[in-house]
């Protein structure tokens, strides 16, 4: 098996079965799924077993206590079988041409060892917003905050195995894939964002809610190590204290421009 996509879910009862639709649908079919739940306290891990039992290339594991996502997706990975690992979470949709676009760029350049996208934004109104692709990110890209979306990533499995996977720490939780791409840059590997849209990230309430001050305190903690590890211009150390910043804005200010930088990005 080529590919394996690895998901870890935690309370996603609501959302999960329409991510886990979006996969069933790629017009690239050579996958399996490794789940995790990360025990969740809803019925999300009702609608895991109902999957795997119904679907041949569906694995299902479940941590008996919530662990985070770092930890959670290395289970994943002690299990997935496939040349590359593709990234998906419980609560966003891929395009069906995902799979099958991503594998073919990964195949044409092996000089690369992740392949990511610009992601289409939406809510319960619909679309919101589209970001930007088509370039390869520096090292001083993560000066401005992670240069690869995550859930939309698929990486050569040999490029998690060169880093030891991901990063546990309660230091890690929310910004696992910023340290995990800092990692790969440290080593010399190589990342691209594609130009086309093929993935769909959910961009609602509980969304902001998630950014709580414990995580932008990691996000803080994170880009100073990328700027000692990744040796960036001094400037990068300024670029540090906006996740603190961007806390101490009252949420309704936040969410507001956080909306009117996607709607003027498209």
């Amino acid at each position: 098996m080529k590919l394996s996509v690895i998901i870890g879910v935690y309370n996603n009862e609501e959302t999960l079965q329409e991510a886990l639709d979006s996969l069933y649908a790629q017009t690239y079919k050579d996958f399996e799924i490794i789940i995790c739940d990360d025990g969740s306290t809803d019925g999300t891990w009702n609608i895991i077993s109902q999957n795997a039992e119904l679907h041949e290339n569906v694995v299902a594991i479940r941590n008996e206590k919530n662990l985070g996502l770092n930890a959670t997706l290395n289970r994943c990975l002690e299990l997935a079988k496939g040349e590359y690992i593709a990234r998906m979470d419980g609560d966003d949709i891929s395009l069906s041409e995902r799979f099958e676009k991503e594998v073919r760029f990964l195949d044409e350049h092996p000089e690369y060892s992740i392949v990511s996208c610009p992601l289409i934004y939406f809510d319960e109104t619909g679309e919101i917003g589209r970001g930007k692709g088509g370039y390869e990110p520096t090292k001083n890209d993560f000066m401005y905050g992670t240069p690869l979306c995550h859930a939309a990533s698929m990486i050569r499995r040999s490029a998690l195995d060169a880093v030891g996977g991901y990063s546990v720490s309660p230091k890690l939780l929310r910004v696992e894939d910023y340290h995990l791409w800092m990692k790969m840059y440290a080593i010399g590997l190589r990342g691209y964002n594609l130009s086309e849209c093929l993935y769909m990230a959910r961009d609602g309430k509980k969304a902001h809610q998630r950014r709580s001050f414990r995580n932008r305190w990691n996000e803080m903690y994170v880009h100073f190590l990328a700027c000692r590890t990744l040796h960036l211009p001094l400037k990068g150390y300024v670029y540090c204290i906006l996740p603190i910043l961007k806390w101490l804005v009252p949420k309704s200010v936040y969410r507001y421009y956080h909306r009117k930088r996607l709607y003027d990005a498209e």
